[in-house]
């Protein structure tokens, strides 16, 4: 199998409150919204994220439970500055989202960051970090 995923898929207890606060907070562009069942949002080359009602994601899985929550998962968006770490963190407080760490130097690596929940729990980093770097071509390098 190549090494690489093409979608991400999370389920989602309220969609509504996801759409806003990745198309609103974030300012993402939709790339498929199934309103009531999934939206899709195109975040690299060949990679989507995919944000799936969570009785539909379980009713895809076949399983009698209920999924909730996402745990041990970060999602991690690099800005260019220090500043642009507490901009856009307070962009997506705006949207619905909850503050977890405010802005601030991180323990480790020379990177700063904090770190905020979307509407149903899922974990961003914000983060600025000198010591690496993304491509034209999307990949990550470390200096």
């Amino acid at each position: 199998m190549d090494q690489r995923l093409h979608f991400l898929t999370l389920a989602t207890p309220d969609l509504d409150a996801a759409r806003a606060f990745y198309r609103d907070g974030l300012g993402w562009t939709p790339l498929i919204d199934v309103p009531g069942e999934i939206v899709f949002f195109q975040i690299a080359p060949g990679l989507a994220l995919g944000l799936f009602d969570a009785a539909k994601f379980d009713q895809d899985l076949l399983r009698d439970q209920s999924t909730s929550g996402v745990s041990g998962l970060t999602l991690s968006h690099n800005v260019p500055t220090r500043d642009e770490v507490a901009t856009t963190l307070a962009a997506l407080e705006a949207a619905g989202g909850t503050i977890l760490k405010p802005a601030q130097d991180g323990a480790f690596g020379g990177i700063f960051h904090g770190h905020v929940a979307d509407p149903n729990g899922v974990i961003w980093e914000i983060a600025h970090n000198p010591g690496w770097r993304i491509d034209d071509d999307g990949s990550v390098l470390f200096d």
